[in-house]
């Protein structure tokens, strides 16, 4: 679909400058893993090309219609959006936008409005193209996408003080408790994260930000960030100093934003909206860095009666990735944090005698939002990636682990489960099958799932 072009009028922007579960996380619960396998698991495929990344989220929803939607891009760069009925196995598919870009980070995101309709944002990879939106006429029926807006969000006053203007990623919320305003949040302005809000299911947008940044501001600089929110005042934030190939360590971070300010885990406030930018070192630290223990990334954040809880990665070495599992204690008001297992190497298929471009990238992990305790990850096994799913018990002292792909020919990567899961509705884990994958704008992917018996 051709897009049309979105201009913003003028606006007046401000300076820019518990419940806890009752379990506890293993330091070495490798030692005490249990594998079991009850049934040999039952994997579908739902497209056979398409590959995401893992920081335009949610890429995946349960609709009101107790349906999934999900989307991704193909090897040809089209945007493509697929329905995905669990109970039938009967799936639509809708190419959005025809070779938009060669490039897995475009891949869309999707909120449900208030009104019923579906909406998905994505973006070009780093350029100055902006960000597109699409929104459904006739509620979850994907075929209804209508025409592409691209929006390119900057003023004059960003510009001068964060002077780079690239779009990657898009993050898109409603907040029931501040009357539905559609909240998102991408990597735009100055290579930082940014926040736009609208207060008309995204057909304008009143306010934007850029949410963080280094100082004195560096363009090179641009922590990472993973979004959760609970639909109704909050929207909790995990990110990072930088990308871990350019910090020679890299931290991990929490906050989360409420009622027009954001605050530290403990409900410190850093700043309201008008004073952003903060620092990510105002935030609430989860893991300091250092050389011995590694640079960290980021996976997944949920959170559930009130507590937040984070899946991120450790890099002592490019070829050791470590996974964690942390979730904030706030009785002590300190962070249980400890090592879920070994992951492996990246799985980029390097190039014989090049030097791999993405030595961080792991196979990642993801939760059950609605059960915490219950994780999704893949890790290198016998030299090819597998997913298996991890159930924390014992207090913590085990996990159960019941492979759900084994003896695989192709690396299994990027698990995800949709967010917004009804309570009835079935637990459905999607993730990428790496026929080819060289290089984030070089890949050959398909998409598979598998459904909680």
């Amino acid at each position: 679909m051709t897009p049309k072009i979105f201009t913003m009028k003028p606006i007046l922007l401000l300076p820019v400058l518990s419940l806890v579960f009752l379990f506890a996380c293993n330091t070495t619960p490798q030692k005490s893993a249990e594998t079991t396998q009850k049934q040999t698991p039952t994997i579908h495929t739902l497209c056979d090309d398409g590959a995401w990344c893992w920081f335009s989220d949610p890429r995946a929803i349960y609709t009101d219609a107790d349906k999934i939607v999900t989307g991704w891009v193909k090897k040809d760069g089209s945007i493509e959006v697929a329905s995905l009925n669990p109970e039938t196995g009967d799936a639509k598919f809708n190419t959005i936008y025809s070779q938009l870009e060669v490039d897995d980070h475009d891949n869309p995101a999707f909120t449900m409005l208030p009104n019923g309709n579906l909406f998905t944002m994505y973006a070009w990879h780093s350029t100055g193209k902006g960000v597109l939106s699409n929104t459904t006429t006739k509620g979850t029926d994907i075929n209804s996408f209508g025409e592409n807006v691209i929006f390119k969000p900057k003023t004059e006053e960003l510009l001068t003080n964060f002077p780079r203007e690239t779009y990657t990623y898009a993050n898109p919320f409603v907040l029931s408790e501040e009357d539905n305003k559609l909240f998102v949040f991408g990597r735009w302005i100055g290579y930082k994260p940014n926040l736009i809000i609208s207060e008309d299911n995204g057909e304008s947008w009143n306010e934007q930000y850029v949410v963080m940044s280094d100082v004195p501001f560096t363009h090179n600089n641009r922590p990472y960030v993973k979004y959760h929110s609970d639909g109704k005042s909050k929207i909790h934030m995990i990110f990072t100093d930088g990308h871990p190939r350019n910090e020679p360590t890299n931290s991990v971070y929490y906050c989360y934003y409420e009622k027009g300010a954001f605050r530290k885990a403990d409900g410190t406030k850093i700043c309201d909206l008008g004073g952003l930018p903060f620092q990510v070192t105002d935030a609430t630290v989860v893991y300091k860095a250092n050389e011995e223990t590694g640079r960290g990334w980021i996976c997944d954040i949920v959170e559930k009666g009130g507590t937040p809880y984070i899946l991120y990665s450790r890099h002592p070495q490019e070829t050791d990735h470590r996974y964690y599992y942390a979730w904030y204690n706030a009785d002590t008001k300190t962070w249980e944090d400890h090592e879920i297992c070994k992951a492996g190497k990246w799985f980029p298929q390097t190039p014989e005698g090049q030097t791999e471009r993405e030595p961080h990238y792991m196979g990642n992990m993801t939760f059950n939002p609605n059960k915490p305790n219950e994780i999704y990850l893949s890790r290198e096994i016998n030299g090819v990636f597998e997913i298996e799913k991890r159930t924390m018990g014992d207090g913590g002292n085990s996990w159960d682990i019941e492979p759900i792909t084994q003896n695989s020919t192709l690396d299994n990567v990027r698990p995800y489960i949709p967010r917004y899961q009804p309570k009835d509705g079935k637990t459905v884990v999607l993730w990428m099958e790496n026929n080819k994958y060289i290089h984030y704008t070089d890949y050959d992917c398909s998409i598979k799932y598998y459904i909680e018996p």
